[in-house]
């Protein structure tokens, strides 16, 4: 071996030792941290007129609980204390002004609106018991109120139709377990009972007709820390508390394992005598696997993370939000849930109103409580029962939490902590690209980065998934998911003609979801028109060739011109570029608008024929266009549920054949979904293709793709090096995106404020 190869040994070997001395050291050396960075993608700036949407502050509530206490002129019982034969605030909410005084104050520097509040008050305690609806204002120390009711809905609000409360709930609850001594030899021996086993289910409507409150009641295992919804004992019962002194209130049908009866006494009778069929119901143990939610392995390594190298890219200052070219309001309205207004676009307004109405779900059972089920959880909460979001499950761990307060039963406020989540996502696919390999060689792409407000209302056993979508090139989606339990009847006899058996005595129902939208678009303005634009075929002679024929596409054009041509029913067919036109037109001459695209796996309507269906006529429609008024704030009330016979708001009288041409319009969009539970809905139904929604897209509204614009597109050459920072931004994030996010400690409060077992 000579020196010179020895040299060269020992070069290599020196290196290698170099090498192997600093993975050592930097071995177990954290990343730095991010750093977040001012927000240059935002092209706007916040302001406070966006307060103009605000729900009230918990300070603005207490003053009006006050104000009313010293004003009406009546003892008021705090709700959640309050029998039904009491006064007491039902809720209070933000009254918002009407649009022209927004746009007045918004475009065209009027005053702001005065800022007032909407108190429900349940009047128990009179001759003549009503609910009433008072505005409240001015705010933050209001000096007056007025009675709204008969303004909003053309009369006096009967009694019968207000929500239920927790209170009535729980009253109801303990007449129901004092029935049950009645029956003491059927309840041991079908189903153990102690007194303390058996979890009640509400169902609805409450009757057959207009002034009914008697409610069929079904029974479950009372399981702790699991799904007591899957586990039916076979009893229900129907409680008449339509009288507003308890001590009335009656058993007015019993039904057990196919067999209906008067009432327990009888149950008991006929059980002691041979005449009922019992089935034994096992009683759930603590450790029982079906239904839980508990994982059945250990955790493992985490999945992935989704962080932002240099912060959030989007700014939240009061009840605004500003991402890139996007801006708009946000709030939750306690019974109908999330809504947004103000929604602009390089600072021009698309939307002016874009809320959730209402959340239908018709079930189907050969139990009573199953077969008359018909959900309308708006007049349960459907904002009231958003609560809050776990962190790196519901949302990304990184994502920002806002607070949302309400004053529901209650005399003073109460917050769901981070119950809205906000958050930039990367959908990990193209927004748009090309590859291109003819003529020349070159790449663009821009990723498909969205900005989503979410929240997520759990309904008693559903759990709906409210997402609102942001894209760079002007378009909107709005989905909605569900998750949660299914509910149950028992199963026996023909049960599986109404759903499937997924545990030993559970038929998961079928039921129909249908969810309810109103999208106030403003195209260019409050004036537009709605236009249809779909395909058909003609059948030409070839120029070059007259003996040959071809099957040519055309474009067709119509505009929609009345209401009554501007309602499309649930299953019809509907043209698939249906838009809001507006008279201004782009620098090619087109129309400039926006397209309402659905996506939708409806069931079947509720037939016309019943009784109730006029109290959710708006789900008719898959979509349906009226003119905007003010009086037709809502496609449904609260007060529907429990006089779904003559209900307070009809949608289908909206639709009267009016112009809506060059007019203020508003479209009523309705998704969902026909869901037949199967054994993979155990313990939940996943949100894997329960998903609906639609979007709102530009249709020549732009001169181009607004996304051009987007600082997060790539582009080079087959004669660039697109390793280069200066070629490619993405050649960089080994440097701009080599850091370790600053993660918030994990906490959750989503149990407080909850009686608890």
């Amino acid at each position: 071996m000579n020196l010179k190869t020895v040299l060269i040994l020992l070069v290599l070997a020196l290196a290698t030792i170099f090498a192997l001395v600093c993975v050592l050291l930097t071995r177990g050396v954290k990343p730095a941290s991010c750093e977040p960075q001012t927000l240059s993608t935002l092209q706007g700036k916040h302001s406070d007129q966006s307060l103009v949407f605000a729900d009230l502050t918990p300070e603005e509530m207490v003053q009006v609980v006050t104000y009313l206490q010293e004003n009406l002129g009546v003892p008021l019982v705090d709700a959640s204390q309050a029998n039904p034969s009491d006064n007491c605030i039902y809720y209070i909410d933000v009254q918002l002004p009407t649009k022209a005084e927004v746009l007045g104050f918004l475009d065209n520097g009027g005053r702001r609106p005065p800022r007032q509040a909407l108190a429900v008050v349940y009047f128990g305690n009179q001759p003549d018991p009503n609910v009433t609806e008072y505005v409240v204002g001015p705010l933050p120390k209001p000096t007056t109120h007025r009675d709204l009711t008969v303004q909003k809905y053309g009369g006096k609000l009967p009694y019968h139709r207000r929500p239920v409360t927790e209170k009535e709930y729980k009253a109801i609850d303990h007449f129901v377990y004092q029935e049950f001594s009645k029956a003491p030899s059927l309840l041991r021996e079908c189903c153990d009972y102690d007194g303390t086993n058996f979890a009640t289910l509400t169902t609805v409507p409450r009757g057959f007709q207009s002034g009914d409150r008697a409610t069929w009641f079904v029974l479950f295992q009372n399981v702790h820390g699991s799904g007591y919804y899957l586990h039916p004992v076979g009893l229900e019962v129907l409680v008449n508390h339509s009288s507003l002194d308890i001590s009335q209130w009656r058993i007015s049908q019993v039904f057990y394992n196919g067999q209906y009866c008067q009432d327990m006494e009888q149950l008991e009778i006929k059980f002691i005598q041979g005449q009922l069929k019992d089935v034994k119901v096992k009683k759930v143990r603590p450790d029982e696997e079906f239904g839980s939610m508990r994982p059945r392995v250990v955790p493992m390594a985490p999945g992935p993370l989704q962080y932002e190298p240099r912060g959030p890219r989007y700014s939240i200052q009061n009840n605004q939000v500003i991402f890139q070219s996007w801006s708009f309001a946000f709030g939750m309205d306690v019974n109908t849930g999330p809504r947004l207004f103000d929604i602009k676009f390089k600072g021009e307004r698309i939307v002016y109103e874009l809320s959730l109405q209402e959340a239908l779900a018709v079930y189907g059972s050969n139990c009573p409580g199953g077969m008359v089920t018909r959900y309308m959880d708006g007049s349960f909460g459907i904002g009231r029962f958003a609560f809050e979001l776990v962190r790196g499950v519901d949302c990304p761990y990184t994502a920002t939490y806002v607070d949302r307060h309400y004053l529901v039963e209650s005399k003073t406020p109460k917050v769901n902590k981070n119950s809205l989540c906000i958050f930039e996502q990367d959908a990990s696919v193209p927004l748009r690209r090309h590859y291109s390999n003819l003529q020349s060689l070159y790449y663009g792409g821009l990723a498909k980065y969205a900005l989503v407000l979410r929240a997520i209302s759990t309904l008693i056993n559903y759990d709906y998934v409210w997402d609102f979508i942001f894209y760079q090139n002007g378009a909107i989606e709005v989905k909605i998911h569900a998750t949660g339990y299914i509910s149950s009847s028992f199963s026996y006899g023909t049960g599986t003609d109404h759903g499937s058996q997924v545990g030993e005595h559970t038929l998961g129902t079928m039921h129909n979801h249908l969810i309810n939208y109103k999208v106030d678009l403003d195209v260019g303005g409050t004036k537009n028109s709605l236009v249809a634009h779909d395909m058909t075929f003609d059948t030409v002679q070839a120029p070059w060739s007259p003996e040959h024929q071809i099957q040519r596409p055309r474009l067709t054009k119509t505009v929609l011109d009345t209401e009554d041509k501007a309602v499309f029913p649930l299953h019809s067919k509907i043209p698939r570029y249906i838009h809001f036109a507006t008279n201004h037109k782009n620098k090619w001459g087109s129309q400039r608008g926006y397209r309402i695209q659905i996506v939708s796996f409806a069931g079947d309507p509720l037939p016309e024929a019943s009784s109730m269906e006029r109290s959710i006529s708006w789900g008719r429609y898959k979509l349906a266009v009226t003119k905007r008024k003010e009086k037709e704030p809502t496609s449904t009330s609260i007060y529907n549920q429990n006089d779904p016979w003559t209900p307070t708001v009809a949608f289908a009288d909206f639709i009267d054949n009016e112009t809506i041409v060059n007019e203020d319009l508003v479209a009523w969009i309705s998704v969902g979904f026909l869901h037949v539970p199967h054994t993979e809905d155990i313990p939940n139904t996943v949100t894997v293709g329960n998903g609906v929604g639609f979007f709102l897209r530009p249709y020549n509204y732009f001169n181009e793709d607004p996304s051009v614009h987007s600082p997060d597109g790539i582009y080079f050459r087959s004669d660039q090096d697109p390793s280069k920072c200066e070629v490619n931004h993405v050649a960089c994030l080994s440097k701009t995106a080599s850091c370790s996010p600053a993660l918030p400690s994990f906490t959750y409060n989503g149990f407080q404020n909850q009686a608890g077992p």
